[in-house]
């Protein structure tokens, strides 16, 4: 029986970060702060560090605010700059963060969609998820978004995909995960009683598991 509903992990899967050591250099020289590309990776990688272990606090609006805060302190000790303030340090840090969708994902999502599936991003993500999906034309082309943050659980704990069914109004069995983590959205997808299949652009995973070199390979498995 046909499947109809497809899930979608967001980073890795629909999106990738574009390198951000590069626009912080740049956006610190524009402020008046000269660092070389090591150091600025090195302090986003203190600031990615802080978030990845706090996301979840990023559940609404007020706690993600109160949440970049503390990013961009994490980021600003780490760049250790004389004369970098917290308001500097907050808004480079977030205008150095891009997300561009992979070259597959509108047309496969284009697809979906004209098929009749539901389509619902499941992602380990603060509540500011949908924000990031809009820009790149993403948002408009599923039907619902559901960010860890907002359920106050992260993957591969099956509580962001059980949300994920209620808004696509399937049950377990009538839905394909789609994700780039083996264990975040294999296992997890597998906790839920979700059938997942591995975005593996390399084509990279071991024997075994199941995976796509592309998401054009998505809509056959449907």
């Amino acid at each position: 029986m046909s499947r109809r509903a497809v899930l979608l992990d967001a980073l890795g899967t629909l999106v990738e970060l574009q390198p951000p050591a590069p626009r912080l250099r740049r956006l610190l020289a524009e402020a008046g702060h000269e660092v070389d590309e090591s150091r600025a990776a090195a302090g986003f990688g203190a600031e990615i560090g802080y978030y990845l272990a706090h996301h979840l606090e990023g559940s609404d609006p007020e706690a993600l605010d109160d949440l970049r805060d503390r990013c961009a302190e994490a980021l600003r000790a780490a760049l250790a700059l004389p004369g970098l303030d917290h308001p500097t340090a907050r808004r480079v840090m977030l205008e150095a963060l891009e997300f561009s969708p992979f070259q597959d994902a509108v047309p496969a999502l284009r697809e979906l969609r004209a098929a009749g599936h539901a389509l619902v991003v499941v992602s380990n993500w603060d509540c500011s998820l949908p924000d990031w999906l809009g820009p790149p034309g993403l948002l408009e082309l599923v039907d619902g978004v559901v960010s860890s943050a907002e359920v106050g659980a992260a993957k591969p704990d099956p509580a962001p995909f059980l949300r994920g069914l209620e808004l696509a109004g399937v049950a377990p069995e009538d839905a394909l995960h789609v994700g780039d983590s083996p264990e975040n959205d294999l296992e997890g997808a597998r906790a839920a009683g979700v059938r997942g299949v591995l975005i593996d652009r390399p084509g990279s995973a071991p024997p075994g598991v199941p995976s796509v070199r592309s998401l054009a390979e998505v809509s056959p498995l449907v």
